[in-house]
């Protein structure tokens, strides 16, 4: 059995066993790459380890725990009160309100699931208390997380433009992530118009919104402040012995009172505004200057944890080392298939097909139906490599089709197989029948998964002005 042939074996293995096993991807992918490297190939575990991506390493141990600490002095809370504020009681614009917060916080470095862990508690709650769709108000904070997702500076743009920027193809950063964000924002507008987004009476629905993000700043920052230690997972924001809803005991007082928050009105202490500053200088930085986000991100990271040493608490704990083992993993994997040929292997096979739209078409499904059951970064930074020799050939054109596959591998994140899926239903409405929203969740994925990779390919590839 020839190196290529048996490397891609070995690959789908890994995806299976990631798939059914609560196994880490990147840990799979990092003994995979072992096995063929060392065992197949005859490679020494120096020129193995040279494919380790360190630089995406530090950009994304950064930007997670820049987040990190945003998110435990209170920012992100503030960010989504003062959203909420500019809209006052018209209810329809709250999800929409959903939609833009979710998708900034995305955009400045969070992860999807992070962002969707903060956002979905709120935005369900308001959901099942205004009478609007929880299905509408759930997939527009997925879509607002997957809008800003490919931003230069967040992870999966940073992921795909390091892949891209090791090959001779054409980089365009801000081609991919305006791709994303507006695919999703269209996505965002047919649910507002199918499930009645625009029908809603105005209310008090703002200040509703308002207070639960008040409580979950006063926990989040109070909590830290008294030195309560954090439950769950990096997105998780609640401190041991307060509940959900921000009371402690059950009582239903707030568990602390946030020194910056005010009950009629939003008002930053100095961690937050240096942290707002730090949000807006990484942007412009690395970005207008192009000075490495991982070093940017780190930096200020560790400005805001001097000016504020209790809210750094955890933080680093927060950062996404599942991600960074997946990510790192998977890349020095797909190194060592590189070296075995697999990648000029599959490539050639791509265009022995001898219709590059078709190939083009092929690729954005298989990433969309392995993403909906798998990693969404996983498949990413698998198929790109993949893709490149035969979009080298120049039949076709490079952005469009990484922007196509970028899209059509995380819109499928709806899917509750998928973490962010799975985030939405498990905060459903107290009054809302599981078992049917779950079938809801699911029949919607099903259209996504079917439509999404297709349209991607429409509208992104086949015009050819990518």
């Amino acid at each position: 059995m020839s190196a290529p042939v048996l490397s891609i074996i070995i690959l789908a293995v890994m995806f299976l066993l990631a798939t059914v096993l609560p196994l880490n991807m990147g840990a799979l992918a990092f003994v995979g790459a072992f096995l063929l490297g060392s065992v197949v190939l005859g490679m020494s575990t120096n020129d193995i380890l040279a494919n380790f991506p360190g630089g995406l390493f530090l950009t994304i141990v950064g930007v997670t725990y820049l987040f990190a600490i945003a998110q435990n002095n209170g920012t992100i809370d503030l960010l989504v009160r003062g959203a909420v504020r500019l809209v006052g009681n018209k209810v329809a614009l709250i999800p929409w309100v959903m939609f833009a917060i979710t998708a900034l916080i995305t955009a400045v470095g969070a992860l999807s699931p992070a962002a969707v862990a903060i956002i979905a508690p709120i935005a369900l709650s308001f959901a099942a208390k205004h009478k609007i769709n929880p299905l509408m108000m759930g997939m527009m904070v997925i879509h607002g997380a997957q809008a800003g997702g490919f931003s230069p500076i967040a992870v999966y743009g940073v992921t795909v433009n390091g892949i891209i920027a090791k090959t001779d193809l054409e980089a365009s950063p801000m081609t991919i992530f305006l791709a994303s964000f507006l695919f999703n924002l269209a996505i965002a507008v047919v649910l507002s118009l199918v499930l009645g987004g625009g029908r809603f009476r105005s209310t008090k629905a703002g200040r509703v919104v308002e207070q639960a993000a008040e409580t979950r700043m006063s926990v989040s920052v109070g909590a830290r402040a008294a030195g309560v230690t954090l439950q769950g997972s990096g997105s998780d924001i609640s401190p041991a012995g307060v509940s959900a809803k921000g009371t402690s005991g059950g009582s239903g007082a707030p568990a602390a009172d946030h020194a910056g928050a005010s009950a009629n009105g939003v008002r930053a202490n100095i961690p937050q505004l240096v942290t707002i500053l730090g949000l807006i200088a990484l942007a412009v930085i690395s970005l207008g200057f192009k000075v490495d986000v991982g070093f940017v991100s780190i930096t200020i990271a560790i400005v805001l944890a001097l000016v504020s040493p209790a809210a750094q608490k955890g933080a680093v704990n927060k950062i996404s080392w599942s991600t960074v083992l997946l990510i790192c993993g998977m890349l020095t994997f797909v190194g060592v298939l590189e070296e075995a040929g697999t990648i000029k292997f599959v490539s050639d096979g791509v265009a022995q097909l001898g219709m590059p739209l078709l190939a083009a078409l092929l690729i954005c499904y298989i990433g969309g139906v392995v993403s909906a059951f798998a990693s969404s970064t996983a498949i990413l930074a698998a198929l790109i490599p993949l893709a490149v020799p035969f979009l080298a050939t120049g039949e076709i054109g490079a952005v469009g089709v990484i922007a196509a596959l970028a899209v059509a591998s995380t819109i499928v994140d709806v899917s509750p197989f998928s973490t962010n899926g799975a985030l939405v239903l498990a905060n459903a409405p107290e009054d809302v029948d599981k078992d049917r929203f779950y079938k809801q969740i699911l029949a919607y994925s099903g259209i996504v998964v079917v439509a999404g990779p297709a349209i991607a390919w429409l509208v992104m590839v086949v015009p050819g002005w990518l």
